[in-house]
């Protein structure tokens, strides 16, 4: 099936300049570079867009207290209300104590704890992950057989995240995709998966899948 592909080059474009502007911070909040973009192509309900960007402010509010002083860098990305940490920080306690934080914020269903201890990622790194995301989106729009709304795409150290909402069919797709990505390292797959009548129901319009 394909896809309108204007809104998403445009998506892609501005989505492609704000990353470039979150190179620097210690901290990423991984939902305010896309909020409000991609609202009509997304698969979640308006509400949990608003509340995975809730959820992201808060969790990074108190990772941002309770690192205060230390030497860190964490990404934190919510994605109907799944939470995925990736990045860095110095001694494992800390790591287990940033996670528990982030599932004590509201709203939030599981955490994906992706964060190794070691030291934080160089401004190199960390540009050329933002060049990954790009190309792997752009590899999600051009294909004629995956609809790119479906995924958000999180890169650390050369390791693509894809979150989502998509049937397993979909999401074989956008990995291989993904994969075959030049620079990419591995992918690991993050995804929620539908059933084909779910997807169906969405793009009928009779609703939004959200799980308690």
């Amino acid at each position: 099936m394909m896809f309108p592909r204007r809104f998403w080059i445009s998506s892609l474009l501005l989505a492609s300049a704000l990353n470039s502007g979150c190179v620097a911070p210690l901290l990423v909040v991984g939902g305010m570079a896309a909020g409000g973009v991609m609202v009509n192509a997304d698969r979640r309900s308006a509400g949990t867009q608003l509340e995975d960007e809730s959820i992201e402010l808060k969790a990074s509010g108190r990772v941002r207290t309770f690192m205060n002083g230390r030497s860190y860098h964490l990404n934190v990305t919510s994605f109907n209300r799944v939470v995925l940490i990736t990045g860095e920080v110095m001694t494992a306690p800390e790591r287990d104590a940033v996670a528990e934080l982030v599932a004590s914020v509201e709203q939030v269903r599981s955490v994906i704890n992706e964060s190794v201890v070691g030291f934080p990622s160089s401004l190199g790194e960390r540009s050329q992950d933002a060049l990954l995301t790009t190309r792997v989106r752009a590899a999600l729009l051009e294909s004629q057989n995956v609809n790119p709304g479906a995924f958000k795409v999180v890169t650390e150290r050369g390791v693509v995240y894809l979150m989502g909402l998509a049937t397993q069919a979909e999401a074989d797709r956008a990995v291989a995709l993904a994969r075959n990505v030049s620079g990419v390292r591995k992918v690991v797959q993050a995804v929620e998966i539908l059933s084909t009548d779910d997807v169906l129901n969405l793009r009928l319009g009779s609703g939004q899948t959200q799980n308690p």
